[in-house]
């Protein structure tokens, strides 16, 4: 599965009433470890076709930020139903991202 952009505008539909666990990236272009973490999430998206996995670029969506109290990026959200199950700050690698989808 592809990874997809959130936005306000679609944000209930994909990643609310999703249907499965999504993993939400917020990044910005400008953000050196949030680089670093994109490959990461490519690889995440392409190896769990269960998770939903979608990047939200707090440039551009500061309201979603606000909602999730995302204060560093790049921070990873894990959801299930709708709910926050896990999340984490920070570049890190793919072993400790595929830790949070358990």
């Amino acid at each position: 599965m592809s990874v997809f952009s959130v936005h306000e505008g679609n944000f209930e539909a994909e990643v609310l009433h999703a249907g499965q666990p999504v993993l939400l990236d917020f990044w910005a272009p400008w953000c050196g470890p949030c680089r670093m973490l994109g490959p990461v999430v490519e690889e995440i998206a392409q190896t769990h076709p269960e998770v939903k996995v979608g990047k939200v670029n707090v440039d551009e969506e500061p309201a979603l930020a606000a909602r999730f109290g995302v204060m560093g990026i790049p921070a990873l959200f894990y959801l299930k139903d709708g709910e926050v199950v896990s999340s984490a700050v920070g570049a890190r690698p793919r072993a400790s991202v595929e830790a949070m989808l358990k």
